[in-house]
């Protein structure tokens, strides 16, 4: 039983012998393989180190950040980031080339820009401020001209009843509430018509009708020359001799002493020259010979009515 014994524990042992020296050799093999790994991740390191060498060089100093953890890379993967980088490659040889002079540029761009800016500003101020000044031109001239207009028709109602013998007429504002905008309408009521509007006055009452808005106008803003060219010549004789007296009382001088308008009329109708101080003509006794007379008529007058010798 002994030597059984025996015989089992030495049959162990070799078996114990045989194991220890597969597990030694097991163990010479994993710690070569470990020698091998670890060699070709310092070459993997190295070499990744030295690629993103190059790609920091490649983008320059100011690159985007590298990703720090690569996901595991595919054939397919790697083809698509080869494709990717050709076509910004390509994108970046189509921009040309690089302006140095960029910063420059984008300054002297900023300045101008705040300059523009600036004058803007300047110029919207300017606007506002214009537009102002309009409005409160427009409400002083909308507060004359409502002034003027009452003095003007004030004046053309009286002068119209002078010229006419009677009858009535008046302006009136048409086509805009704004007296800056809107038209002019002479209503004129002649002696033994209705009131009617300007078109439809015949050719006489118009020329009367005109006259005293010319005249009203006139006594608001007189002047002290005025010249009237063939105004009588629509004009009938009764209506030639208050238009003549109408002239005589404007050319006589105020209450102030203040000499009156003087007149220049270019006329033919005799009525008009017999109510003239001086008359300018044109006589031709010679054929082809013109010449200019000038005749006082109330010195003519007195020389023919004084007595004889």
């Amino acid at each position: 039983a002994a030597a059984a014994t025996l015989a089992a524990a030495e049959a162990e042992d070799r078996e114990a012998a045989t194991a220890r020296r597969a597990a030694d050799a097991a163990f010479a093999a994993a710690r070569e393989a470990q020698l091998r790994e670890e060699g070709a991740a310092a070459t993997a390191e190295a070499a990744a180190l030295a690629v993103e060498e190059r790609v920091v060089e490649r983008l320059g100093e100011a690159h985007p950040p590298l990703p720090g953890q690569v996901p595991e890379l595919t054939e397919q993967a790697e083809e698509k980031a080869r494709k990717k980088l050709d076509r910004l490659t390509r994108e970046r040889e189509e921009m040309g080339p690089v302006n140095l002079r960029a910063e420059t540029e984008l300054a002297e761009l900023e300045a101008n820009r705040a300059r523009i800016e600036t004058e803007r500003a300047e110029v919207a101020t300017a606007i506002a401020k214009l537009r102002g000044v309009i409005g409160h031109l427009n409400r002083e001239g909308r507060d004359r001209l409502r002034v003027v207009f009452d003095r003007v028709d004030t004046e053309f109602r009286g002068l119209f009843t002078r010229l006419f013998g009677g009858g009535r007429a008046h302006l009136a504002l048409v086509g805009s509430d704004d007296p800056l905008e809107a038209g002019l309408e002479i209503f004129a009521e002649p002696p033994g018509k209705k009131l009617s509007s300007l078109a439809l006055l015949s050719g006489g009452e118009q020329a009367l009708t005109a006259l005293s808005l010319v005249f009203a106008v006139f006594r608001c803003n007189p002047a002290p020359v005025c010249v009237l060219d063939e105004v009588d010549a629509p004009l009938d004789d009764a209506n030639v001799e208050r238009l003549c007296d109408l002239l005589e009382v404007m050319a006589a001088p105020d209450t102030e002493g203040r000499g009156g308008t003087r007149f220049l009329i270019v006329t033919h109708h005799p009525l008009t020259m017999a109510r003239m101080h001086r008359l300018y003509g044109v006589t031709m006794q010679e054929r082809g010979v013109s010449r200019l007379l000038s005749v006082d008529l109330q010195r003519a007058v007195e020389m023919v009515e004084a007595p004889p010798g």
